[in-house]
């Protein structure tokens, strides 16, 4: 990791993770967008994830992509299961890296968490009268037989086949996205997904070597980080992300994320991107409150005991909250989504927030151009100076800084 001075804020130092450098720790996290066409990104990813590293982010993800067309939650999840998908990818990697994002994918398998409608419509569980509509009903897959909700539908128990066909598309998906361009790569493991599925007790009631204890329920997610690891390129660094305790009614705590945590680090996982909930249940575990950096904690815990690298994410909005995590060593990377879709240009204004120097460095020059004229402009005309505006060569009228606006008589 980058040595940094006391003068630059941590949040705006360049972090290196194997062969890659971001250029400051703000990373746009992943946000599923529901408007792809049979997994291909359209002009919506380009424009959405784009003005991400427009304003000024080091680290740039897309979305959740599906690693195979099963595993979409939707039909307009995002998927990188065949080769005509990789040019779409590479249109929106280039243009983030060409402002000086790292372009970042998220691959994951929703498993029993198929054939859904997206949030728009409360993710209702698709039936056969969509099927009118081109939207059949699928099968989702499981380590077991339970539905993912009380009244959802019932996935397909996983056979040995099916681990093995699934290991096969995470390793083909990890290929495509290398040609796709992209220069960070995260597992998705939490959020009630399948390898969520695999790891918590509720959902996984197998019998056999991928069930049972704790080292059982790990395997396939240790499995599935092997077959990534071995087909994402050395020199590019490798998240996980966890949902480091379930929600409300589950069983998994932060004591099975550390010992899942130390086998990912053993098997080339670089950093942990610590998130939470997707499964419950009948379980004592309460839910989690959504305040100012509710997870964060969670990083701490995993950074400290295991000496991997971890992202912090989850309702941090203020500059300072951010900056003080990475001082306290709580994170090492800074993570937002829907304060960007609220702000693109966060980065920018919590450089101005913190003072630092080079804030108009992350944006591009010709927008750093005009920016700089803005400054100068109010550099010119302090708040409260006397100022008159012309409204004619013989005529000046007194501006209020009060009202904001000059008016005669």
């Amino acid at each position: 990791m980058t040595q940094t001075d006391t003068q630059t804020p941590l949040l705006f130092t360049p972090i290196r993770l194997r062969g890659i450098t971001a250029r400051n720790r703000i990373m746009a996290s992943p946000m599923c967008q529901y408007l792809s066409d049979d997994g291909a990104p359209q002009e919506w990813q380009l424009v959405n994830f784009g003005r991400f590293a427009m304003g000024g982010c080091g680290i740039v993800f897309t979305e959740e992509t599906a690693v195979e067309a099963r595993g979409r939650k939707t039909y307009h999840c995002a998927g990188i299961y065949h080769d005509s998908h990789i040019p779409a990818y590479r249109r929106i990697t280039d243009f983030l890296r060409a402002q000086g994002a790292v372009p970042a994918i998220q691959l994951g398998h929703c498993g029993r968490r198929a054939s859904q409608h997206g949030p728009l419509k409360d993710r209702a569980t698709l039936t056969e009268a969509d099927a009118q509509d081109n939207m059949k009903p699928w099968q989702g897959i499981s380590p077991s037989p339970l539905p993912p909700t009380p009244d959802g539908a019932i996935p397909r128990e996983m056979t040995l086949d099916d681990i093995r066909d699934t290991l096969a598309a995470w390793r083909e998906a990890a290929r495509r996205a290398v040609d796709a361009g992209y220069d960070l790569c995260e597992i998705h493991g939490a959020h009630g997904y399948l390898i969520h599925q695999f790891l918590s007790p509720l959902s996984n009631l197998r019998r056999d070597a991928y069930g049972g204890s704790l080292e059982g329920r790990m395997r396939y997610a240790l499995e599935v980080a092997e077959t990534v690891r071995a087909a994402w390129p050395a020199d590019r660094p490798l998240f996980f992300r966890v949902s480091a305790i379930e929600g409300a009614g589950g069983v998994w705590g932060i004591e099975d994320t550390l010992a899942l945590t130390r086998e990912l680090k053993a098997r080339g996982v670089d950093a942990i991107d610590c998130s939470s909930g997707g499964v419950g249940g009948d379980g004592p575990m309460p839910g989690v409150p959504r305040v100012p950096g509710f997870q964060a904690g969670y990083s701490r815990e995993v950074r400290h005991a295991t000496g991997l690298p971890t992202v912090a994410v989850g309702m941090i909005s203020d500059a300072h909250h951010a900056e003080k995590l990475l001082r306290d060593g709580d994170a090492d990377v800074i993570a937002l989504a829907r304060g960007l879709m609220d702000d693109p240009n966060w980065p920018l204004h919590a450089a101005r927030t913190l003072g630092y120097a080079g804030a108009l460095g992350l944006v591009q020059e010709r927008e750093a151009q005009r920016l700089r004229l803005l400054e100068q402009h109010r550099a010119d005309y302090p708040q409260g100076s006397a100022v008159a505006i012309p409204y004619g060569p013989q005529e000046r009228v007194p501006y209020s800084w009060e009202t904001g606006i000059a008016r005669r008589g």
